[in-house]
């Protein structure tokens, strides 16, 4: 009978600590993507977007569930910046969340040398989702591991929103997330950095420098250092 109770909270306390393990892996990150803050984004959306309803939070919340290493950095404040970096991306690259698809669809986006990734004939790899995921070597890998044939069914990224927020964890945790401590101006240079760097668009880049500072503002954390690429 000693034996039973002592197996009995020997299981409580593993219980116990794992459930502290998850709430300090998950340090308070979903609470500061709060439904308050995400309306802030949607709702600037005019109801003509074709996007207008199609990104929320709890699509992204369900996402994120895949990518545990997402804004999980050093210090609270790492993961208030990267946040902050994040959500200044998707809202520029959406135009202020109002597109799923990127504006240009006449480009197929196929890269012919991709010989592990080759474009499904018919299929169309143009910018979709919160990061605008692009081109037949990004579409392949990431439906790999999310679960989507990215090749066949591209356009499930602009139909399903947990899988479209789920391409833009795929590309920022693989793009994006090793960098993030090198500042803002580094994010830039991985997402857009040969269209937008070295004075090719400065209009877009003090937009992402403008967004970026301003959620960092609602987090109430500095923005930190090198903003500009």
């Amino acid at each position: 009978m000693a034996r039973a109770k002592l197996n009995l909270l020997l299981m409580a306390i593993i219980f116990l600590v794992a459930g502290n393990i998850a709430a300090a892996q998950n340090c308070g990150c979903a609470d500061m993507v709060s439904q308050e803050f995400f309306d802030g984004l949607t709702n600037q959306a005019d109801p003509s977007c074709e996007a207008k309803g199609f990104y929320t939070r709890d699509a992204f919340l369900a996402a994120w569930q895949s990518y545990s290493g997402f804004a999980e950095g050093p210090t609270t404040d790492d993961s208030k910046r990267e946040i902050a970096a994040f959500f200044a991306h998707v809202f520029h690259e959406t135009i202020h969340m109002c597109y799923k698809d990127q504006g240009d669809k006449f480009d197929a986006y196929c890269d012919s040398s991709s010989q592990e990734y080759p474009c499904t004939p018919g299929k169309m790899y143009y910018g979709r989702g919160p990061l605008q995921i692009s081109w037949n070597y990004n579409y392949g890998p990431a439906g790999q591991e999310i679960g989507f044939d990215g090749l066949n069914w591209p356009e499930g990224v602009s139909i399903d929103p947990i899988i479209s927020f789920k391409t833009a964890l795929w590309f920022w945790m693989r793009n994006v997330h090793g960098i993030i401590g090198q500042g803002f101006g580094a994010t830039i240079q991985a997402i857009n950095g040969v269209i937008e760097c070295g004075g090719r668009n400065q209009g877009a880049v003090n937009d992402r420098v403008n967004l970026y500072q301003y959620y960092c503002g609602q987090f109430n954390v500095s923005p930190g250092d090198n903003l500009y690429c």
